[in-house]
Order: structure tokens, then sequence, then C-alpha cells
């Protein structure tokens, strides 16, 4: 659905899309549908939804992104809350529907902490596309403003889940493997808040792979420690 022209979402020069990209994404939505309904009739149920919505997010016929608060909303609440509901039920003993809230709440708030920052340099592409996303609404500052609070609520209540737990070892490998995002995220910002011009593609880019390996070797030294403990 979208034609951007310049560095958009990891890519720093997008082919256009075409037909058979289209055809392409679809029969892979039906083919993770088929899965999910061998799984459970709960997971296909939101397997759906989460499809739904990230077609109505970018469907030029209704695009949700087009909204900022609307748009980030659908994001946070699909990629953060119902992918948590997903994957926690379907890989649960059981295929349990008695969801942890926090794990809700929590995953919502680290989506909606991340997403923002991931908009950053976009800014004028999508202006150009008629698209007004939260980071325009905040500004290049705030955005790093807010992504900081979220960031620091998400953290502050997974310190509370684990300590109703009486487990805190988990929550402190997080911290020590997240040094070096939080280490990267206030270098940044420090650059913009000196020259905005640093809001950049490749800036972004850093951010965004350096917290995809940190979260992956978190959660993987996780799984090992708990089956082997």
């Amino acid at each position: 659905m979208d034609r951007d022209e310049a560095s958009i979402g990891g890519i720093k020069k997008p082919m256009q899309p075409t037909k058979q990209l289209f055809f392409i994404t679809v029969f892979m939505d039906c083919m993770a549908s088929i899965i999910a309904f061998y799984i459970s009739t709960l997971t296909f149920a939101l397997v759906l939804v989460y499809i739904g919505f990230s077609r109505l997010y970018s469907y030029r016929g209704i695009r949700l992104k087009q909204y900022p608060i609307i748009g980030y909303l659908t994001v946070i609440l699909n990629q953060g809350g119902t992918t948590f509901f997903l994957v926690y039920h379907a890989v649960s003993q059981g295929f349990s529907t008695t969801i942890p809230i926090d794990g809700l709440i929590i995953s919502s708030l680290l989506i909606g902490g991340f997403y923002p920052i991931t908009q950053i340099y976009q800014h004028k592409q999508d202006a150009l596309d008629g698209v007004k996303t939260i980071s325009m609404l905040l500004g290049i500052r705030g955005t790093f403003i807010f992504c900081a609070v979220l960031y620091s609520c998400s953290f502050g209540l997974l310190f509370r889940h684990f300590l109703l737990l009486n487990n805190l070892m988990p929550f402190f490998i997080l911290q020590i493997l997240f040094v070096p995002v939080i280490v990267y995220f206030l270098f940044w910002f420090i650059k913009v808040w000196k020259d905005n011009s640093n809001a950049d593609f490749e800036h972004t880019m850093r951010m965004n792979w350096l917290a995809s390996i940190c979260t992956n070797i978190a959660f993987v030294v996780l799984i090992f420690l708990n089956q082997h403990k």
C-alpha cells in the first residue's frame, strides 16, 4: 500500500510495490491463519484480528496510519497486547485464557516506547504521503522524551511484576543486557538535541539493530536459565 521513495521502514532505497507482492502477502496471511486454526480457535481469531488491523492501518481506503493517535494505538495494542495474548495462549499448557494483565500492559508500553523512534527520520516522507505520525505530533525532541518516559514506566512495571513473584533475577538480566541500548539511546538523544539532522536513517537503524540483538539475547538467556534451573 505504501509507495515511499525515500528511506523508510529499514530500507534505505525502497522499490515500488507490485501486484505480485500484494498477492504474496495475502497468501502468507492465509497460511498463517490456517496454521493458527490448527493450534486453537482462539489463536485463529487473534491472528485474524492482528491481520485485520494491519490491513486497516495501511489500506488506502481507510489508512489508520494517517491519524497520529488512532494509528499509534492500533500499532501498540496489536503488536503489544494482542501479540502477547496470542503467544501466551498458544504456548501455554491447555491453551490458557487466563492472561497476566501485567504482561499485556508492559508489552504494549514497550512497543509504545519504541515505535515512535522508528518514525523519527520519516517526517518529510510521511507528510508527502498524507500521513501524520505520533512522532510528527510530538516533534523530534518530544519523541525522545516520550519514548524515555514510556520505557521507564514499562521497566518500573517489570520490576513490580518480578518483585511480586519474588524473583528479581530475570529483571536484572534484562537490565544488564539492555545497558547498550540505553547508552546508545542517550548518546543519540544528545546528538539530536544539538542538531536535529542526526535524527536520520543511519542512527535509527543502528538503534533498531542494537535493540533487536540485545532483546533476543536477553530472551535466549532467560529461556536457557529457565530450562536449567
